[in-house]
């Protein structure tokens, strides 16, 4: 059976390398390392200043990764920015947003990491807590704490029991977007991850799976990518009825 294709975003930052500085799309290279040992194939997505390309992106991925990095714009949420939020990164907060509806919309498996679960909160109505302390390990470094799965939830399913995870991140979920259950905490009653009430695989973790040696959460990512994958080359051949073809995300696909 073919490897699913995993589209993973990207920043869009300066950076230099050899003679050159310029802007560049940069992936931590433990991102597509993760999906390529979960058995993925590895796709990084750049941001596109025309967000309408979205859906034609997510159409051609079997799964879909939103990657880590700089705070959301508050103003997305309803906002104004706190003394300790980082600068916008605007241009990835719009390709980001548009790439999360559209797979909502088109029942393509998505996993947020980090940002990408903050941004898929904000994307469905829910808001973050600007700041907090004590989920680093210090100024760049990785932190490790402890994360505790809800009983009967899609991660419970994945990590049936507590788990150390490698964590670097100072927002965090505030009020829950009224379509996404929480379904980890850490011990001081962070949520730490959240995934869809009722609708296909969709999956946030607040911690950085890509920075540690447990692939359970990209695996199971890849495996509903890959499930997905096949049931529409099914559809294609005739071999199963149009219905089978795709889990729809519900009223808060977007």
């Amino acid at each position: 059976m073919s490897k699913p294709l995993i589209g993973i975003t990207t920043y869009l930052n300066p950076a230099a390398w050899g003679v050159w500085k310029m802007s560049a799309a940069l992936l931590p290279a433990g991102y597509p390392a993760l999906v390529q040992r979960a058995g993925g194939l590895a796709a990084m997505l750049p941001p596109d200043p025309d967000s309408g390309s979205a859906r034609e992106v997510v159409a051609r991925l079997d799964g879909l990764v939103i990657a880590g990095g700089a705070d959301v714009e508050p103003e997305r949420y309803g906002s104004s920015p706190g003394p300790r939020t980082g600068p916008p990164a605007r241009e990835r907060d719009a390709w980001e947003l548009a790439l999360i509806h559209a797979a909502l919309a088109d029942g393509t498996p998505l996993l947020g990491i980090c940002r990408g679960m903050q941004l898929l909160n904000v994307a469905l109505g829910g808001t973050l807590i600007q700041h907090m302390d004590g989920h680093t390990g210090g100024e760049g470094v990785f932190g490790s704490h402890t994360v505790k799965p809800v009983p009967g939830t899609r991660y419970a399913g994945i990590v049936p029991g507590a788990a150390d995870v490698p964590a670097y991140h100072h927002q965090a979920v505030d009020r829950l977007a009224e379509p996404l259950t929480a379904s980890a905490f850490a011990g001081d009653g962070t949520v730490e991850a959240v995934e869809l009430t009722g609708g296909g695989w969709v999956l946030g973790v607040q911690w950085h799976p890509e920075m540690g040696e447990d692939t359970r959460v990209m695996r199971a990512l890849v495996d509903a990518a890959r499930d997905r994958a096949a049931r529409e080359r099914a559809v294609r051949e005739g071999e199963a009825p149009v219905p089978a073809l795709r889990e729809r995300a519900g009223s808060g696909g977007g």
